[in-house]
């Protein structure tokens, strides 16, 4: 809202106006998830594959950084060299819903491209997931949400 002296108020319009506490963004936002990683060409393949029914594909690549993207609006996947093995539980994870009602299924195709499975069917909330981790042990979930709900929208029954 605008207050010029003598005058009445007047309403700016929303778009492209930033809040006082926040600063102006492009266009566009992205969303990147960085994992740490020994061998970014071993992993690169893993989630090539894993990530097989979403589309990705290699990105940019300039060591130590190898990125994998997938259509608008996913998230960029940047695999980063380091030298150290992966230690301790993964702080922050990835939760992956394939779209596929047999989530078994689903966890054996990421087994036969060399993840783990940790954990057998869980259940909360009418969420359904398998917790399996990558072949240098970063933990992700595969999972299901309620019937009704697919993507944060009421799903087609």
């Amino acid at each position: 809202m605008i207050l010029k002296s003598g005058s009445t108020p007047q309403m700016l319009p929303k778009k492209g106006i930033a809040k006082a506490n926040q600063a102006p963004y492009r266009s566009a936002m992205q969303i990147v998830v960085t994992l740490d990683c020994v061998d970014t060409e071993a992993q690169a393949n893993f989630w090539l594959g894993a990530l097989a029914p979403l589309d990705y594909r290699r990105g940019f690549h300039g060591p130590p950084y190898l990125s994998l993207v997938g259509p608008a609006p996913a998230p960029t996947l940047l695999l980063q060299h380091v030298p150290e093995p992966k230690q301790g539980k993964n702080r922050m994870h990835l939760d992956l819903d394939f779209g596929a009602a047999d989530l078994t299924s689903e966890v054996n195709r990421l087994e036969q491209l060399g993840a783990a499975r940790l954990s057998e069917e869980l259940h909360e909330h009418g969420f359904r997931w398998i917790v399996v981790a990558d072949p240098e042990g970063n933990e992700f979930c595969v999972f299901n949400p309620p019937k009704t709900l697919r993507h944060g929208h009421l799903r087609d029954e």
